[in-house]
């Protein structure tokens, strides 16, 4: 076994822990929970924060020389960074607002020639091109589940031992999941006893389960899995104590997780929030 492979199965076989790794950091617990496995591993991390999505406390707990404050459309600048951060590696944690790649991007001029060239503009092909020009700097992508093996979802309950649900509604539940990805559409949705409540779009996994709590239907499950081509260097299904709060309030008291795939965030929170508010976790 490597020493890659001894720090995270998601990790290339050639992985050096003595080189810099620079956290690309987004919204939520994501980044503080890598930087604390990083931290840990001995590897040596630097950040890269975007305005309005990296949490302050976070930003705040780099030293200054360590930490680079930027426009996510600043791409000449992030390309700079990472060369003066003199980062072999590069690892995306945590949202970035999806509006922002449409709304508020603020794009420089290595931006703007980059996308130009893409035929179609989404999360997946913009970030593509971006971990392209990093690699002309000499700059590796992670798989953004690096240094989190112990966070996939397990297969069979992960909080609650049975339901009252027919077997055939969980797994509509999940077959309707799977088709969104594989159009490209989202990667969540919610049914009830075999009726599609709503499904996940751009507005993301929060809005949607909102959305899907004013029906008030009867049984419903949330379901959530992965593209049959996910690209985990940009796009890890995530769901984290933020997201069982939302369920609950929305009465969405089933949910059923591709096992394997999707991560739980801080799963003990997690566990504790879904047995507090009587949500179970299942992982198909």
């Amino acid at each position: 076994m490597t020493t890659a492979n001894k720090l995270s199965q998601f990790l290339p076989g050639d992985f050096s822990p003595k080189e810099t790794v620079a956290l690309l950091a987004g919204k939520g617990a994501y980044p503080d929970i890598v930087k604390s496995k990083l931290d840990a591993a001995g590897i040596k991390s630097v950040l890269i924060a975007f305005e309005d999505e990296t949490s302050p406390e976070l930003y705040s707990s780099y030293p200054e020389s360590s930490r680079h404050l930027q426009n996510v459309g600043q791409l000449g600048r992030l390309l700079k960074n990472l060369e003066k951060s003199r980062a072999r590696y590069a690892i995306m944690a945590g949202q970035i607002t999806p509006k922002k790649l449409f709304k508020g991007m603020k794009p420089d001029l290595k931006a703007l020639l980059t996308l130009a060239k893409l035929p179609r503009r989404n999360a997946e092909t913009i970030f593509g091109a971006i971990a392209k020009e990093m690699g002309k700097i000499g700059v590796e992508m992670l798989d953004a589940r690096s240094f989190l093996d112990d966070s996939i979802a397990p297969k069979g309950f992960f909080c609650g031992n049975s339901w009252n649900l027919r077997e055939d509604s969980v797994v509509h539940a999940m077959n309707i999941a799977r088709e969104i990805a594989r159009l490209d559409i989202g990667q969540s949705c919610v049914t009830s006893r075999g009726t599609v409540i709503a499904v996940e779009a751009f507005e993301g996994t929060d809005k949607m389960i909102e959305r899907a709590g004013t029906f008030e239907a009867k049984d419903m499950i949330f379901a959530k899995t992965v593209k049959p081509r996910q690209d985990y260097r940009f796009d890890v299904p995530v769901i984290g104590e933020r997201t069982i709060r939302k369920l609950a309030a929305a009465n969405i008291k089933n949910v059923v997780l591709e096992a394997g795939r999707v991560i739980i965030l801080e799963k003990e929170k997690v566990r504790k929030s879904a047995l507090e508010s009587g949500v179970k976790i299942f992982g198909l």
